[in-house]
């Protein structure tokens, strides 16, 4: 009976030991899968950007997720001041990229950027459009005094950078006055060019990389930079992002050659 009891306490505990080894290897198996898990998964960055963006961005993106596998990034396009206010709103965005200081500076000063991420990016010209397909006798912005045309389309000044430099560019002509109430007011540039595409509006005034993106739009005049205040685009971190490092490489990258070489292709300039 003792030689039975002790042959079966053997059995039991080389079993326990058995039971223990297989159950510890497979939590470490569980731990090395979630561990492996967890450095494998993306970092998913929401950039805020100025519309007249948008198609470089596209190809920009391309080039930043090549060097950056474990970043994925999803864009948000609209007019730079409405951007702002909606980062002001608590809008969990993590890199802001505007078409003027304007909106920048007013997040950095309500602490909302990291300020030392503020970085000028590239840069914009002015232009006046008209349907391609249309005759208009004008080739200057000064000829916006002629009564030859019906309609005016511009971003609206208090929320589209675009809009404020054209309304800077028609006061410092002294057309302001004169031609305000022909004017269609957009929410960014990229419905002015779409206002001018389709015939909804004779002329508009957008940047040169919208226009440079257009088949169906001329490009008519070019505005003089003394006519408005410089045309910049900043980048900055949103200080609320959870994700500060990997937005500071994607505001980084914006400044590469790569990205340079991109952004001169759609018609910016440094």
């Amino acid at each position: 009976m003792k030689k039975f009891s002790s042959v079966f306490l053997t059995f039991f505990l080389i079993a326990t030991m058995i039971f223990s080894g297989c159950q510890s290897k497979e939590n470490d198996t569980g731990e090395q899968v979630e561990k492996d898990q967890k450095t494998t998964e993306k970092v998913e960055l929401t950039v805020s950007a100025a519309a007249s963006l948008t198609d470089a961005m596209a190809e920009i993106e391309k080039a930043f997720l090549k060097e950056y596998s474990s970043i994925d990034l999803t864009f948000s396009f609209g007019g730079s001041g409405n951007l702002a206010k909606q980062i002001e709103q608590g809008a969990p965005v993590d890199v802001f990229l505007s078409a003027d200081s304007k909106w920048t500076d007013t997040l950095a000063k309500k602490d909302l950027v990291l300020k030392d991420t503020i970085t000028s990016f590239t840069g914009n010209k002015l232009v006046l459009i008209s349907p391609k397909d249309s005759e208009p006798n004008i080739t200057s912005f000064q000829e916006l005094k002629s009564n030859d045309w019906k309609q005016l389309s511009i971003g609206e000044p208090e929320s589209v950078p675009a809009g404020q430099y054209s309304k800077d560019t028609l006061e410092s002509i002294n057309l302001w006055n004169h031609v305000k109430d022909k004017i269609i007011f957009a929410k960014d540039v990229r419905q002015v060019l779409t206002y001018v595409e389709s015939g909804n509006a004779d002329l508009g005034i957008v940047y040169s990389s919208d226009a440079l993106m257009s088949d169906k739009v001329q490009v008519l005049a070019e505005a003089e930079e003394k006519w408005h205040d410089p045309i910049v685009y900043p980048a900055a971190v949103v200080k609320a992002s959870k994700h500060q490092d990997e937005a500071k490489q994607f505001v980084e990258f914006l400044s590469s050659e790569k990205a340079q070489s991109i952004l001169k292709k759609y018609g910016f300039k440094k």
